[in-house]
Order: C-alpha cells, then sequence, then structure tokens
C-alpha cells in the first residue's frame, strides 16, 4: 500500500497546473488593469480581489489563534506572506502609494516564492492547502494588477520606506523567533524543503545575501517606474 505524501510536492504534476493557473490569472488580471486605467472600473475589481483576500486569509487567521489551536511558533501573522496579504487589501481598497509599493515588493518577490517553491506541510484536500494557494496567488495576483495593471508604480520614497519597514520587520521577528523558538521569516534556520535559500550559505549568510539580493532587486524593478514617471506621469494614486 503506497504511503500518503505529508508535504506537498514541488514541481510535481499537481504543482505545474497550480503554475498554469497562476500565470494564466496574471495575465488576465493585468489586462483587465490595463483597460481600467482611463476608467472608474477598476474599483468593483478592487474592491473584489480585496474581498476574495480577506476571505482566503482571515478565517483561518481567526481559527488559528483560538484557544486550544494557537501555537506561538506557527500562528501569530508575522511572515512577510502575512504582511503582505494585508498590506493587498489596503491597497487594493484605496489605492494609496505605501502599501501599494508594500504589496508589490512583498508580493512579486518573496510570495511569489512561495508559489514557485512552496514550504507546504499540507496536501490537497486539507483545509491548510486551499488557504495556502488562495493567499499567495491572490496576493500575487493584486500586485501585479495594481501596478503592471493600473499602473501604480512605486517611487524612490516608497522604495526607502520598504527598505526600512523590512528591515525593522527583521530585526522584530528574529526576537521573537529567539524567545519563543520560532522559524518566521526563516530568520532562525532554511525551510526544510528546497529553496532559493539553499543556495546562499549556511546561517547568517543566507539571511545577509538574501536581503542584500532583496534591496538591490527592489531597487531594479523600481527604476522603470521612476524613468517611466519622468517621461509621462503615470495614473494618479
Amino acid at each position: 500500500m503506497p504511503i500518503a505524501a505529508t508535504r506537498f510536492e514541488s514541481f510535481s504534476g499537481q504543482h505545474v497546473a497550480l503554475l498554469v493557473l497562476f500565470v494564466a490569472g496574471a495575465v488576465v488580471l493585468v489586462l483587465l488593469g490595463q483597460r481600467h486605467r482611463s476608467t472608474s472600473s477598476s474599483r468593483l475589481t478592487r474592491r473584489l480581489l480585496a474581498i476574495g483576500v480577506v476571505c482566503a486569509a482571515v478565517p483561518n487567521q481567526l481559527y488559528v489563534l483560538s484557544p486550544g489551536v494557537f501555537r506561538p511558533g506557527s500562528a501569530v501573522p508575522l511572515e512577510l506572506c502575512d504582511l503582505a496579504w494585508m498590506t493587498a487589501v489596503w491597497a487594493l481598497w484605496t489605492r494609496s502609494p505605501l502599501p501599494t509599493a508594500l504589496t508589490y515588493y512583498w508580493g512579486l518577490t518573496l510570495t511569489v516564492q512561495g508559489v514557485v517553491t512552496p514550504s507546504l506541510g499540507h496536501v490537497f484536500p486539507e483545509p491548510q492547502y486551499f488557504v495556502f494557494w488562495a493567499k499567495h496567488l491572490l496576493v500575487v495576483w493584486s500586485a501585479l494588477y495594481l501596478t503592471l495593471g493600473l499602473g501604480l508604480g512605486p517611487t524612490w520614497r516608497e522604495y526607502r520606506l520598504a527598505v526600512g519597514l523590512t528591515a525593522v520587520w527583521a530585526v522584530v521577528v528574529y526576537a521573537f523567533d529567539k524567545a519563543f523558538d520560532a522559524n518566521y521569516g526563516y530568520l532562525v534556520h532554511k525551510p526544510e524543503s528546497a529553496s532559493l535559500l539553499d543556495a546562499f550559505g549556511p546561517w547568517p549568510a543566507y539571511i545577509v545575501v538574501s536581503m542584500g539580493i532583496l534591496v538591490a532587486g527592489w531597487a531594479l524593478i523600481t527604476w522603470p517606474w521612476v524613468v517611466a514617471g519622468r517621461r509621462q506621469p503615470l495614473v494618479s494614486h
């Protein structure tokens, strides 16, 4: 009798199907957002996406925080992916520059890593399986809709704020990890499954390298928006 899988397998047939869904949804939302740039039609789409993110994340968050279920090492919403769904809802509802930029940076460089190389200890049809994929896909789709779709790209000001806030997050979460024997943000050790962090050496080298890559990568994806903004103002926030 075959042994049932206990962890999601990266690049399995199921994962490839989810990646196809991810790309298809991204393309549709970017094209839809571009059609909405010069109209007021984005409001309904933004609100529907925001409600979708809330429905995917909040019920599960309330469940894992409930008495008898709560575990300090896994239930507290301290991962950047957790913060990303919160900023995504904020950005979708208001189109405010800072949450939009945070969703762009965190969603397209960190949450998307969870889509491509998921570290998931749940398999179909466990509820956590659906929560993980719904939350991750919706956050990345929201980031793409707001930026490549509606054209709400960041400036250097939002870049600096994002770097500063992420640095503060790392310090606070590392302290929490050490205090509660947790590993939020993989700041104490690498994930059990294969990830990009494996190429960056042991602790703490992989943290320094990954943060350096993030800062450089965020600068790289900010620069085109700044150049485009100088040539021709993008849609107002």
